[in-house]
């Protein structure tokens, strides 16, 4: 049976898939350029008899879908750039507590209010934390409508799987583009992952608390050990991405999201020419899928990284090849887009450099 296809801006795919995942709790707080996630929430969340609130700030929606989502709520919020870096104090206890629960960012160009054109510039937040203390978050990188809908609903499954927030990181290209888009089946509230640990007095257990405060070090910091471990085991299970072009090529572009759409145009450019190039796009920034681009540094030929912000994904990929091959950036901020043009121009550079 053929799946219908529909168009839909990238913000609707999230929503949309969101609830197919079983959200059944939306909090948030209007901001450019996601405010559809939020108007698309409004009306379908509310069809279904779900929880929807649009709460007075972005503070008090990240400390509502923490409530939530303890309570047993598979929960989302969403905002972009400024509006999540208010909420970083409510995701780092969301880490602390071990709560399970998904966050949409749609970049924008900063810092500071900036502007309201697509970035890349938060990459660093969300990679390392954003908050304070020691923890991660799983982070998303769609580069497509489609992906919006796919990675949302994995989303969803991950944050519970381990319990621990989820982002997914597009920006605000990828939310605003409309695309074909095949959304995954809808889910039965019914047959979601059982939470075994949320909060609550049941008449057949004791009531549970669930704070991220603990005021004994040695404590905390076993605490903290232990969810590292979990993270172990998610550097080495959950990576994804998404590598194309020759085995044998001069140089390796790596981007992701809208950047790695332009580099893809950027290779077929290069291959016209008779330059073989290869794209690699981390899916999961974090998990960094290291282990294949620490390969592709084994060789020695030049890495490009493309990235609408002045030097972040970058960041990753040297620490991953370790000096063994020359790493070069090509970077935009403020909410500039690099061409398909701009980068073949900029392999032609390297490459010249190397013969």
């Amino acid at each position: 049976m053929k799946k219908e296809r529909l168009l839909m801006k990238g913000n609707e795919a999230i929503a949309e898939a969101a609830i197919r995942a079983g959200c059944t709790a939306y909090f948030g707080y209007p901001i450019t350029p996601q405010n559809e996630i939020i108007a698309y929430m409004a009306e379908h969340l509310l069809e279904k008899g779900r929880v929807f609130i649009q709460a007075e700030s972005e503070i008090a929606a990240i400390n509502m879908i923490y409530g939530a989502s303890a309570a047993g709520a598979r929960a989302m919020t969403s905002s972009s750039s400024p509006g999540i870096s208010l909420k970083q104090e409510g995701l780092s206890y969301a880490a602390g507590a071990d709560i399970p629960l998904v966050l949409a960012n749609m970049v924008r160009g900063g810092p500071g209010l900036g502007s309201i054109a697509p970035s890349q510039s938060d990459y660093f937040q969300a990679t390392r934390g954003g908050g304070h203390g020691d923890y991660r978050c799983f982070v998303l990188a769609p580069k497509s409508v489609q992906e919006c809908a796919d990675l949302t609903y994995l989303a969803f499954d991950l944050a519970d799987q381990y319990r621990m927030p989820a982002i997914i990181l597009g920006d605000g290209m990828i939310g605003q583009m409309m695309e074909a888009v095949v959304l995954p089946p809808e889910r039965k509230l019914e047959d979601l992952p059982k939470r075994n640990w949320t909060v609550g007095r049941m008449a057949d257990r004791e009531s549970r608390h669930i704070t991220s405060l603990n005021l004994v070090p040695e404590e905390l910091e076993a605490k903290t050990r232990a969810r590292f471990g979990r993270y172990q085991i998610i550097q080495q299970q959950e990576p994804r991405f998404e590598c194309i072009g020759p085995a044998d090529a001069d140089l390796t572009i790596v981007a992701y999201g809208t950047s790695a759409r332009v580099a893809a145009g950027a290779r077929k450019l290069a291959e016209q020419s008779g330059f073989p190039v290869r794209v690699f796009r981390p899916i999961t920034l974090w998990p960094f899928p290291s282990a294949v681009l620490k390969e592709i540094g084994e060789t020695g030929k030049p890495i490009l990284a493309v990235e609408m912000s002045l030097g972040q994904l970058v960041e990753d990929v040297k620490l991953t090849v370790l000096g063994k091959s020359p790493v070069h950036l090509l970077g935009h901020s403020g909410g500039v887009i690099p061409t398909e043009e701009e980068v073949y121009k900029e392999i032609r550079r390297i490459l010249a450099g190397n013969r």
